[in-house]
């Protein structure tokens, strides 16, 4: 092994240790939370019972899980307590993880290489969705940044011409990450934006596009068909573009943003989320419901405002943050 290899494996072991401490943190309200209630749920108890059960399910209900997926969990943690007879409390903190992981492993997916961006010949478009509130602009410069640092050239398109803040912000971020980006001013057609950004992306060999829309939910048919009509007005420069719609979603607002996920994904064909905010909130829970109600990888969390608190989401490593004790 050279002595550039031996940095760089030190590097990027030191940035795994890094992002862990920082999803502990970012995750602090939430395992908090989640604590308290599962420790209430098998208090005086020794084992495993129909109570602890009831106690259990309300915890992960109220910890913002969902209603449905907390039922899956349940019902697996059934199953197991009939096949094994007896099952000590003392033993459902590591039962739980390991059913939770499980669920997650059927709805998500883990490509950490290259940020999640495959090998294309071609510019990889992302179309990023999401209402306004939710971090959408922010999660484009932290992306733009995320990428920048691994190598990859980025470029951001501002495609929410509803809001004349929207631009000037994409702007703000990308001076920040120092890639370049294509808009047209508000007012402006957003297909139009779209369009030449992904043009000058392919004519400039740039590895990845973010495009950005607007954030209306008021009247889904009219953002239906405006991202309809982005899409294919790319398409025209690269085939398969958008090869990924990213949905953002803020942990914040608890099941709120299941109701968002499945408004959008009715609207448009989003095959992949971002969760923001998770460091601001109790309802972490959130990210279980949503990865496991519609089957999204969820590929990216929020857990700061700093320009690198954005991560490649890794279920094994969020779970196991999740329920580790301090």
């Amino acid at each position: 092994m050279g002595i550039f290899s031996f940095f760089s494996k030190k590097n990027k072991e030191q940035d795994k240790v890094q992002e862990k401490q920082e999803l502990n943190e970012g995750l602090k309200k939430t395992k908090e939370s989640v604590f308290s209630k599962l420790s209430r749920a098998i208090v005086g108890k020794s084992k495993v019972d129909d109570e602890v059960l009831d106690n259990l399910e309300e915890a992960l209900v109220t910890s913002d899980v969902g209603v449905d997926t907390t039922l899956k969990i349940i019902d697996r943690i059934q199953k197991r307590v009939a096949r094994d007879k007896f099952l000590n409390t003392s033993e459902l903190n590591s039962i739980l993880k390991e059913e939770i992981a499980g669920l997650l492993s059927e709805s998500s997916q883990n490509d950490n290489d290259n940020c999640g961006i495959p090998d294309t010949d071609e510019p990889y478009v992302i179309m990023v969705v999401g209402v306004n509130g939710v971090g959408k602009t922010t999660t484009i410069g932290k992306l733009a940044n995320m990428f920048k640092k691994a190598g990859l050239s980025v470029m951001l398109g501002a495609a929410d011409t509803f809001r004349a803040a929207a631009v000037d912000q994409l702007k703000i971020w990308a001076e920040r990450a120092g890639v370049p980006i294509v808009s047209q001013g508000m007012g402006a057609d957003p297909a139009s934006v779209a369009y030449d950004t992904v043009a000058s992306a392919k004519a400039n060999n740039v590895d990845v596009v973010i495009i950005d829309t607007a954030g209306r939910l008021h009247n889904k048919v009219h953002l239906m068909n405006e991202l309809s009509k982005i899409k294919k007005v790319m398409q025209k420069v690269i085939p398969n573009a958008p090869q990924e719609i990213l949905l953002v979603i803020d942990a914040s607002t608890g099941q709120n943003a299941i109701e968002q996920t499945k408004q959008f994904t009715q609207a448009t064909d989003v095959n992949a989320l971002a969760i923001t905010k998770l460091d601001g909130t109790a309802k972490g829970g959130v990210v279980l419901g949503i990865s496991d109600q519609f089957k999204i990888p969820v590929k990216y969390i929020g857990v700061g405002e700093k320009i690198d608190d954005l991560q490649l989401f890794d279920k094994y490593q969020f779970v196991e943050t999740l329920f580790s004790i301090e």
